[in-house]
Parts: structure tokens; sequence; C-alpha cells
């Protein structure tokens, strides 16, 4: 034992020094890889990130920039308008059509010589300069710019915030006339900036020049001012700097380093913010990490669970030997009583029955004598097979000595333990066993008893032992039953 113990000392030390050897290698190599990512990140990732959804962002406004442009200079629409704009249905069968062959969410026109607002189902209302929400189309008469991206409330859509891209329309002599364009919603460009942040594997958001958040994608649930924003507020008034260049900051929420790449966009009077959580991006190295640590771990476990294999697999060889029958492969009688204690407090403790049967085979001797003990072996290896295949899985059967043997059934009450020692009773008076080339019937005898209530292991053991006698003073092949004083004794 002394000699045991000191083996598994030194099996440990040598296993703590291999995981703490594999563990500084591993951490060294993780903190150098984590420190490049987030320098490369700073200075190249995410520089370029942001120029490239700054770049797609202006593509994905410049198409309805351009619808709105083609329509503008559309001879139909500025000669309707020249022409008195008598037929209402044409110019809205038109807007119908530009918004419907584009995907756009609106489609407008607006006339300077009646100040009529039409949209593809007609005449909306007429403008007014003295309306709240007229301000746009005066402004846009009054700027010198071909067009401008506005954002506002669409009356045709049940007032959904939407992204105009308003377009003057001048007649052939340069004269301003009205107004054209196109609208897309809001949740449109949400689904732009989704598709953005799958894209690039950013966090992506609009704030207005007061910081508010006007825009952003359906994973963001805080939608108030940055300035109230944990960890952002920090940087707030470095954002809302009116730049329309990068400017590159970062800051610290719940223990995470958060870089960020801000800039100024002037058509939409928004700030573009574009944040990339440095722990996205060491996730990688950190599963390598992992991984390692579970390599290391595997290999020294490895070095001790060699070791030790031999030991351990010899002790299991002693144990199987001293707890099983080498004839049969049943278990033996010492490893069965250790069962039998465990079943027994089982029972107690389940209210459930517990039997057992016990049968020795009818005038084995003869086959020895007249066959020789080599069969009469192989006639205790068969009997011990037979009754295996004519039990439940949960039944436990040991050779109890010579050529007794002894079932345990568990959860099986006294009727039905009969019913089982019958079966088997018959099967094997209906099996033929061939012994020296000649067919042989044998029969058992058996007895049944239930265990009852704080009985001793000695007490119904000698139960058993005494209804298999009666079984047999009864002429044998046939199984009797021995009752305690509390039980029942008709079957």
């Amino acid at each position: 034992m002394r000699l045991s113990s000191e083996k598994s000392r030194l099996l440990t030390w040598i296993s703590i020094l291999l995981i703490i050897g594999f563990l500084t290698t591993i951490i060294g190599s993780y903190i150098v890889s984590r420190d490049t990512i987030r320098q490369n990140v700073v200075e190249q990732a995410l520089p370029l990130t942001s120029d490239n959804i700054y770049s797609e962002i202006q593509k994905d406004i410049l198409r309805p920039a351009f619808i709105s442009s083609l329509m503008a200079s559309d001879t139909f629409l500025r000669d309707w308008i020249l022409a008195g704009e008598a037929d209402q249905t044409q110019i809205s069968r038109y807007l119908k059509e530009v918004k419907e062959k584009y995907g756009m969410i609106s489609a407008f026109m607006v006339s300077d010589r009646t100040d009529h607002y039409y949209y593809a189902d007609g005449l909306l209302k007429t403008v007014r300069e003295d309306e709240h929400r007229d301000e746009w189309y005066f402004r846009v008469r009054k700027m010198k710019t071909d067009y401008e991206i506005n954002v506002d409330i669409d009356m045709a859509n049940r007032d959904a915030m939407t992204i105009f891209i308003n377009h003057r329309v001048l007649d052939y002599n340069g004269n301003f006339i009205g107004a054209t364009g196109v609208g897309l919603t809001l949740d449109t460009m949400t689904d732009i900036i989704d598709s953005y942040q799958a894209r690039f594997h950013r966090n992506i958001y609009f704030t207005d020049h007061d910081g508010k958040v006007m825009l952003a994608g359906k994973s963001m649930t805080e939608r108030g001012r940055i300035t109230d924003m944990p960890g952002v507020a920090s940087i707030a008034s470095s954002i809302l700097n009116r730049d329309v260049r990068p400017t590159q900051l970062e800051y610290r929420h719940n223990g995470e380093s958060v870089l960020m790449s801000s800039r100024f966009i002037p058509e939409l009077d928004w700030y573009l913010l574009v944040e990339q959580n440095i722990t996205d991006d060491v996730l990688p190295v950190r599963k390598v990490f992992a991984l390692n640590i579970a390599i290391s771990a595997i290999v020294s476990i490895l070095i001790l669970v060699l070791t030790l294999f031999a030991v351990n697999r010899y002790q299991q060889r002693l144990r199987l030997i001293a707890g099983t029958d080498s004839l049969t492969g049943l278990l033996n009688r010492q490893a069965f009583e250790l069962v039998f204690r465990q079943a027994m407090l089982d029972a107690e403790r389940r209210g459930k029955p517990l039997c057992a049967i016990l049968f020795d085979i009818d005038f084995f001797k003869n086959v020895n004598d007249q066959h020789g003990h080599l069969a009469g072996d192989r006639v205790l290896q068969q009997i011990a097979d037979i009754t295996r295949n004519a039990l439940r899985e949960s039944d436990i059967v040991t050779r109890w000595g010579g050529e007794e043997f002894l079932i345990l059934l568990k959860d099986c009450p006294l009727e039905q333990a009969h019913t089982l020692a019958e079966k088997l009773r018959q099967t094997i008076a209906d099996h033929t066993f061939v012994l020296d080339s000649k067919n042989v019937k044998l029969s058992i005898s058996l007895g049944i008893t239930q265990y009852s209530s704080r009985e001793s292991l000695p007490a119904f053991f000698s139960r058993a032992d005494k209804a298999l006698y009666e079984a047999k003073s009864k002429g044998r092949n046939q199984v009797a039953v021995s009752f305690s004083d509390s039980e029942d004794r008709r079957m």
C-alpha cells in the first residue's frame, strides 16, 4: 500500500510539471496572438472596413438618387407638367410604374405651377408654404444643387419614417417647374444595415447631430442617445465632431474593449458609426487556446493512465476471477452474497418483492459417473446458458455450488417467480443434451421463496434450501415453494 501511494504521488508531480509546462507555452502564445490581432484591427482592419461600408452606403443611396435623376429628366414628366397636368391618371400610372419597377416605397412629383403633390395613387394634397410638412419642397425650389437626401415622414405611407431623394425638375429652358423623386423606408435601410453587419461582422448605426440613434440594425436594442449609452458616452463628444474624415476611437464596456470608427455624412446630416468588439476577433485565438489546454490535459492524463493501466487491468482481472465462476461465467457464491445484500436493502427501501429460486440438477452424479467429468462440465455450462436466456435482464444467476444454481429475482412477486421457475424447469426438461454421441434428457428440481422484511440472509437461504429439498422429496423435476410465517400459502 505504501509503495502504491508513493507511485501515485510521483505520477501526480510528473503530471503537474507537464501541465505547468504546457500552460506556460500556451498562455504566452495566446497573449502574443491577441495583442497582434488587436494592433491589426486598430491600424488596418477597422479603418478599411469603415471605408468599405461607407462606400456601400453611398452606393445604396446613390441608386435611388440616380432613379430620381432619371425621373427629373424624363421628357414625359416635364411635358405633362408643361401641358397643364390635364390627365392625372397618366402621372399616377407613371409614378406607380417607377415605384414597382425599382422597388421603392414611394414615388412622387410636385408641380410648381399648381402646387399639387402627386403619388402612385393620384393626387395626395396641395403643398403650402406655411405647412411644416411641406418645408422640404420650398427648400428644394430654392436650392442650387440638383437634389437632396433628407429623412421625413411619408404621408402616403402612414407617416412612416422615410429617406427621400428630392430632385429638382427643370423645363427645357432651365426654369424650375417642380420636384420629383423616390423614397426608401427606414426599415429598408435597416435590412441593408443588417446585411452589412452580417458581411463585415461589425456593429453599424447612425446618429443625428445630437447623438440620437436614428438608424440601426435589428440586433441593436438601445435606440436612445449615445451620450446616455454605457461605454459610448465616454467618447460621445469626440464622435459628434462633424468631421467627414474617419475618426478612430475606443471605449470599454462590461470589461471588453470596443473599437469604433466614426464619420459625418453631409448628405444625411448623420454620423456613421462602425463598432468592432475586439473579443469577436480574439475568439478564434481563445478557441485554439482552449483546444490546446484540452490537448495538454489529455496528454498529461494519458501519461498517468498508461502508467496505471497495467496495474488497473491486473486488479480488475483479480476482481473478475474472485467474483466469477470460471466454468459457467456466472457469479460465484461470494460475489452473489454482496449483490444480494444490496438487493435486499433496495427491496426494503422501495417496498418491492424479492424472490429467490434455488435449483439443482437431478441425478447429476450419474452424468459424471457414466460420461465423465468433462461431460458434466459441459452440462453445467449449458444449464447456465439456458437459465440466462430464460430469465429477465435484471435477474441475477449464480452457481451456488456443485450442481446447484441460485437465481435472484428483483421486483418479482412469488406468483411470477413460480411461473418463471416452472418455465425454466420445462425448458430444461425439453432440452436434449448430447453426451458421448448420445442424446440425454435431464431435469431439475426447484425451490422458491420470497424475502420477508428484516429476514436474515441465512434464514432466507435456509427457506430456499428447504423448498428445494421438498421438491426432491416429492419425486424431483418439480417446483416447491417455501412460505414465511406471514405469507399467504395459497398459489
